[in-house]
């Protein structure tokens, strides 16, 4: 059997090289920050792993390349649960308090990129079936017109940059940026999940839409805790900037 060129590989391992370079001028302030970083891409990588196996994994056996699929399987969903993770456990393993969010925010969008350009060239990831072509569908390997499923992640992760890039640059919602992220992410995908050609567990469901959803809660939850941790961080600077105006 012919394969294709492992464009999907390189284009990750570039993806990889991106953020690597700009994680190491970050940390040119602080060593731990190589950590944080390293953890995050640890967790990243185990985390789109075992949440790719436990959705789809266990429909590789019925293909005779299912040793293939299980090594190079991995879900985005599950790279932003798992790195998450990996990020948290890294601070406090370095005793790092520092936000990293802002600066996963920029990260992490550029290399969803880079890699669904990987996927458009290999061709996976594919849309659902078109009852007929137009000029906005993408044509697979057996000539069948799909919905445009990597095109249109690209679009959503190249708008969130922008939008992060005007946020950081007016001064707004410091620190909460990758929490967004993860809430609109999680929404697109949750959404968008009913166009793309995924094994379907529950009617229309397929088990990508509960991975959505948990990226959901997570970026949730993220916000309210940071906002919550920044709330207490002010009124105990408030409360000793006012007991030093005490006479």
């Amino acid at each position: 059997m012919h394969q294709s060129p492992p464009y999907y590989g390189w284009m990750v391992l570039a993806g990889i090289a991106i953020s690597a370079v700009f994680w190491t001028r970050l940390a040119r302030r602080d060593d731990r920050l190589l950590l944080v970083y390293f953890g995050g891409l640890l967790g990243a990588f185990l985390g789109a792993k075992a949440v790719y196996l436990l959705i789809d994994g266990w429909g590789d056996f019925q293909h005779p390349d299912w040793v293939q699929r299980w090594l190079t399987g991995k879900t985005v969903l599950g790279a932003l649960l798992g790195g998450y993770a990996g990020v948290e456990g890294a601070k406090r393993l370095a005793g790092y308090a520092g936000a990293t969010g802002d600066w996963f925010a920029y990260i992490v969008p550029v290399g969803v990129i880079v890699g669904r350009v990987g996927c458009l060239l290999h061709g996976c990831c594919l849309g659902e079936v078109c009852e007929r072509a137009a000029w906005w569908t993408l044509t697979d390997s057996a000539g069948v017109p799909r919905w445009p499923a990597v095109p249109v992640e690209i679009l959503f992760n190249g708008v969130a940059l922008a939008v992060f890039l005007v946020l950081r640059r007016g001064g707004l919602l410091s620190k909460q940026h990758f929490h967004l992220y993860l809430i609109g992410y999680g929404v697109f995908r949750f959404v968008h999940e009913f166009w793309r050609a995924t094994p379907r567990l529950f009617g229309p469901f397929s088990g990508y839409h509960g991975a959505a959803a948990a990226v959901v809660g997570l970026g949730v939850w993220g916000f309210i805790h940071r906002r919550a941790a920044e709330e207490r961080k002010d009124r105990a600077e408030s409360s000793v900037t006012g007991f030093g105006h005490r006479s």
